[in-house]
């Protein structure tokens, strides 16, 4: 089951250290957000009169090269809202990937709230899915029997693929392919900011050719609550009423938009992430284990995938072990984390993350393998027996 959670089993030792790498949705405001938040000048944001909210928005449509944005509750309303405003249409649907958020994780909001259904196309290991396939599976309104394909949604960075930047060459042909068919493109850029920092290319610019995009503030960014939608004034005019019928219409929030305008001002940081998350796969890497192994091509943002061979070992054995600690463990450490499923473990950094937090999950990780090779070796000798 993707992001099952483990609760580890200390035996009431008060000398554990904690280090939860769940997700970085967890992450709490830096005191410069929650500095911002006690003195922001705040109105009525539905009527428009929230001066903070109107400052982060026109903040952030600048940093993402688009007319209009809007400040909503979470990422999955700002998903939803693109896809109600793109497709007008009933009967329409939207075209995305098999591991994509908006399919995974929003509980088929497309389909029970926006009655808009999805067309699945299989997601490759980087994030992209097969534009040739993509272009086969566009349906028109010309034929009455088939849904008509109102709008394209890809995700970067790609969450399930392990934080990967999808490629800017893909994302152009793909925009050449969708303006050829006047089909939108949503980007859900949940972590947008972690795919410019990576990839050293500015959020506008790998937004150009999309027609709609999202990103979160509460994750890598370390507001307390809060996603930005962004797009044509027109887009963002509807989005607005629509946010509004689905109860995200928040009144003196600039309480929060500020903490978000703190945020997007310092999205440099986000390479410490990166490089604290590349220090523990090349630890990982570095131990040739042929049980538990990364990928280091992969590894390009703040996500960890870690793969475990499952025959010997799953992925919620192996997040036990980590959460647990034993009173003859020499590195007395818990680390929570998430299963992407039997065979992959999923390690989140945020700004929270220390660098000896960092050291300490490299300790537990080496000596939680070689425990498993052990156990793996014994089993193979009795099996021999």
């Amino acid at each position: 089951m993707p992001y099952e959670f483990i609760t580890g089993y200390t035996n009431g030792f008060d000398d554990v250290h904690f280090v939860d790498l769940r997700s970085d949705t967890i992450s709490k405001p830096t005191q410069a957000m929650r500095d911002s938040m006690y003195t922001a000048q705040v109105g009525d944001s539905v009527y428009g009169e929230d001066p903070s909210v109107n400052e982060l928005e026109r903040r952030s449509a600048e940093l993402v090269g688009k007319e209009d944005a809007v400040f909503v509750p979470s990422g999955t309303m700002a998903n939803l809202l693109a896809i109600m405003v793109h497709c007008q249409k009933r009967g329409s649907e939207i075209i995305c990937g098999n591991r994509g958020h908006t399919f995974r994780f929003e509980q088929g909001g497309p389909s029970f709230i926006a009655g808009v259904s999805q067309n699945c196309l299989t997601n490759l290991d980087d994030g992209t899915f097969d534009l040739k396939e993509m272009q086969e599976r566009i349906r028109s309104i010309g034929d009455i029997h088939e849904p008509i394909t109102s709008l394209i949604i890809i995700e970067n960075t790609h969450n399930m693929c392990g934080g990967r930047v999808l490629p800017l060459e893909w994302i152009d042909e793909l925009a050449t392919i969708a303006k050829r068919h006047n089909l939108p493109v949503h980007m859900d850029g949940a972590r947008l900011m972690n795919a410019a920092v990576a990839s050293k290319t500015p959020p506008a610019r790998i937004c150009r050719d999309v027609d709609s995009v999202c990103f979160c503030l509460s994750k890598g960014l370390a507001a307390p609550v809060g996603s930005v939608l962004a797009g044509s004034q027109q887009f963002c005019t509807l989005a607005r009423r629509y946010r509004k019928a689905l109860g995200g219409g928040m009144r003196q929030c600039g309480f929060l938009a500020a903490a978000g305008i703190v945020a997007i001002q310092n999205l440099e940081r986000l390479q410490l992430d990166h490089d604290k998350t590349m220090r523990i796969a090349k630890a990982i890497n570095n131990m040739n284990s042929d049980l538990v192994r990364v990928d280091l091509k992969s590894v390009q943002t703040n996500i960890l995938m870690v793969h475990v061979d499952e025959r010997r070992v799953n992925a919620q054995e192996f997040l036990q072990r980590l959460a647990d600690v034993k009173e003859t463990d020499t590195y007395r450490v818990s680390i929570k984390a998430a299963s992407r499923d039997a065979g992959c473990c999923r390690f989140v950094m945020y700004w929270e993350i220390t660098d000896e937090d960092v050291e300490m999950v490299i300790r537990k990780l080496e000596l939680t393998i070689l425990e498993f090779h052990a156990r793996s070796k014994l089993v193979q000798i009795i099996d021999q027996q």
